[in-house]
């Protein structure tokens, strides 16, 4: 069941800790991992510590040839065979046919994948290309398999936010963009908003199945993600959030708190809540680029989310 405590989640780890350093008193084996995006970035290190710590991995990726490399190396350096598959998060008809394809149990499920700032790009149902990779994508991908999910027993969902979500609510009157001008980071915060208001409505849902689900933010790392962003503007951004103490995290450094909060017995039952380096954060303070927006974490705005997303892709 979701933790209804309020007691703020801390844990022994902090912004340097690696992923594979979070899990390693932890034995996966006989559990099986999705992580989406896993051909890049953060996401080869996350699924790296899983496949390290036991568990049967599945790269979901657009690139199934990177996929494949990655997965090769991995096998190579954990002893670990890891599956890839293909998916595109921004076309509906490869999510379905990913969760067709599924069969059995899931424990974890990593929603990494993602795009940030690119120049206004619209998917062919019209949809902002932020939006509907970063949460429109995922929420399919993670109700589509809900029955595996629930199935396993204990399941837990990682949704891969920012601290870009400070940037702007989710704008509901305005969600694809089509009245307003179009701003690269509002829309990139409001997508990542979205993944942190699903955390905390699929926590509530799918309470009784035994599934939690909660909100990252890995932090700052030089990846692919950043390809329509220069260091410099990206940089200053995150400085803005972290101040004189800002460091550049490493890829693995950066998977940390997802699997952390993917694998870790200290989250046991806690669902709906938003993490970053490896603990929990507190609310955002006026002027600081750190710790959770409140219009993240509220429930009504998750609710009408969750039912804006289901309604268009119904």
């Amino acid at each position: 069941m979701t933790s209804t405590s309020p007691a703020r989640i801390t844990t022994p780890f902090s912004p340097v800790s690696t992923a594979a350093e979070v899990v390693a008193d932890i034995d996966l084996s006989g559990r099986r991992a999705v992580v989406t995006g896993g051909a890049s970035g953060i996401g080869i290190e996350t699924a790296r510590a899983l496949a390290g710590a036991g568990a049967d991995v599945t790269i979901a990726a657009r690139n199934v040839a990177a996929a494949d490399q990655v997965a090769a190396d991995i096998a190579a350096t954990s002893g670990n065979a890891v599956r890839v598959a293909s998916l595109d998060l921004a076309v509906p008809a490869s999510v379905a046919a990913f969760v067709a394809a599924w069969d059995g149990p899931l424990d974890i499920l990593v929603n990494n994948a993602g795009v940030m700032a690119p120049p206004l790009t619209r998917t062919r149902q019209g949809w902002e290309l932020q939006f509907a990779t970063n949460h429109l994508g995922h929420f399919a991908l993670a109700t589509g398999l809900h029955p595996a999910l629930a199935a396993a027993g204990g399941a837990r969902v990682v949704a891969l936010s920012s601290s870009a979500h400070l940037e702007s609510p989710v704008v509901f009157d305005d969600i694809h963009f089509r009245a307003r001008p179009y701003a690269p980071y509002s829309a990139y915060g409001q997508s990542k908003t979205a993944n942190v208001l699903f955390a905390v409505e699929a926590s509530r849902r799918w309470a009784a199945d035994g599934i939690t689900v909660n909100a990252v933010m890995p932090g700052g790392i030089r990846t692919n993600l950043q390809r329509h962003v220069s260091l410099e503007q990206l940089a200053e951004r995150l400085r803005l959030a972290g101040g004189s103490a800002f460091r550049w995290k490493t890829p693995a450094q950066g998977a940390a708190t997802s699997v952390l909060v993917a694998t870790s017995p200290l989250l046991d039952g806690v669902g709906g809540r938003y993490f970053e380096d490896c603990t929990e954060a507190e609310v955002n303070r006026r002027g600081s680029r750190r710790g959770v927006a409140s219009y993240a974490l509220d429930p009504e705005s998750a609710e009408r989310l969750w039912e804006v997303s289901a309604a268009a892709l119904a």
